[in-house]
């Protein structure tokens, strides 16, 4: 796939007509969700240039929410039950790692941890780091 053409000309005036910038305030972040959302609802029809001022302002969100509205990160549990969704299995999907129904539902309904193992094993069927089961 080949470099991305951008007129410079028109990206002054897709900028100039947005004014993104450093979001400090909930109002500044507002004003750039709606100018987002404009440009997201012209879809196919977006220019290169409004497309390089919507991945500028979707890094802007993602800076200002990370900094003023950081997400958790999930538990080991969440995660596993996460990755069954995503994958559409169901808990008899994990006896081979767990080696029984019993301990496979008690690891999904919280009654059990993850133990070092089990998070290698996990790590190993999902094709993920084992960090995220510990």
């Amino acid at each position: 796939m080949g470099a991305l053409v951008i007129d410079d000309k028109k990206y002054a005036w897709v900028l100039a007509r947005v004014l993104p910038r450093v979001i400090k305030t909930k109002k500044e972040h507002e004003r750039i969700l709606t100018e987002v959302e404009k440009l997201m609802d012209k879809g196919d029809h977006r220019t290169a240039e409004e497309d390089a001022a919507l991945d500028l302002m979707v890094r802007l969100i993602e800076d200002y929410e990370g900094e003023h509205h950081p997400l958790p990160d999930p538990s080991p549990l969440e995660m596993l039950v996460y990755l069954m969704e995503q994958r559409s299995l169901k808990q008899a999907d994990l006896l081979p790692i767990f080696k029984s129904r019993g301990y496979v539902s008690d690891v999904i309904n919280a009654k059990r941890a993850i133990s070092k193992v089990h998070a290698k094993e996990l790590a190993d069927f999902f094709k993920v780091s084992a960090d995220l089961f510990i």
